[in-house]
């Protein structure tokens, strides 16, 4: 429970973040809230030389509006995301998420970048950051660069963020007037991560037929997963209780299924089903 040797700096701008990564040789570390790097500091899981501190750039905070998005930067911590104005008045479901990760104090130092960019399959913000449309914004030594949450995450703790560049900040597509949304979970009953947990965002045509919907799914397996068999079984049409049930059966369809300790793979695509069914007749009928 005792880390490895480490040298310790505090970066104050993102330029002199990027620079230190970069002398650091890939033996660099970013710190953020630090709720998930100590605990793998602590096990030996990652043995950094440097330990890059970001907690004094004051770019990489706040929220505010851009066109159809908000912005939110990446050491925002949760507590300051609940109680942004914006965030509850446009994204509602980043607000439900966010209120059933780990405790107060975990809310009040934990940061909005930092669990995007860990990339844990069972972290509640991957599932809410692809429902999202998420875009990221990561700067390098080449400048600044957009990408989608869909191509972000790659594995188990593994992201498409260059070794020597920084997650500044994420955006998340406002939902059409009228949306509707939810995000369930069937948390794990010691840490409160998902075992399973479902994001979903739907919204009707005067008709009553369905013309957004966005499904996606976290913790099944090594990465989150848009559910776009689902998607594709509702849009365009009414949101019957029989063609719900139908879309939901689907949920597991896009994803891999993992199996450990907390549950196997066919109980995680059956909790995958139940789940986006509760989702869906939530927000819909």
């Amino acid at each position: 429970m005792i880390p490895s040797t480490f040298s310790y700096v505090q970066a104050h701008s993102v330029e002199e973040a990027i620079r230190l990564l970069r002398e650091s040789d890939g033996e660099g570390k970013l710190l953020a809230g630090g709720h998930s790097l100590v605990p793998l500091l602590k096990f030996r899981l990652t043995t950094p030389g440097t330990l890059i501190d970001i907690g004094e750039i004051p770019e990489l905070r706040g929220v505010r509006k851009e066109g159809n998005r908000i912005v939110i930067g990446a050491m925002t911590t949760y507590r300051q995301v609940l109680s942004d104005p914006l965030v509850a008045q446009h994204l509602p479901l980043l607000a439900q998420a966010i209120g059933q990760i780990g405790d107060i104090q975990i809310r009040n130092r934990g940061t909005i970048g930092g669990n995007i960019a860990h990339a844990d399959p069972a972290a509640d913000l991957p599932g809410v950051a692809l429902a999202l449309d998420a875009m990221l914004e990561i700067q390098g030594e080449d400048g600044a660069e957009l990408v989608e949450a869909d191509g972000f995450f790659l594995g188990p703790l593994v992201t498409a963020l260059p070794e020597t560049s920084l997650l500044t900040s994420v955006s998340f597509l406002i939902p059409p007037e009228g949306a509707r949304s939810t995000y369930l979970k069937y948390a794990h009953p010691a840490s409160g991560y998902a075992v399973v947990g479902v994001c979903a965002i739907a919204a009707l045509d005067p008709d009553g037929v369905v013309s957004t919907i966005r499904v996606a799914v976290n913790g099944a397996g090594d990465v989150a997963y848009r559910a776009r068999s689902v998607e594709d079984k509702l849009l365009g049409h009414a949101p019957t209780a029989e063609r719900i049930r139908q879309a939901a059966s689907l949920a597991a369809d896009d994803g891999e299924m993992g199996s450990d300790q907390f549950a196997s793979e066919e109980y995680r695509r059956h909790l995958c089903c139940v789940y986006a069914q509760r989702a869906l007749e939530a927000i819909l009928l």
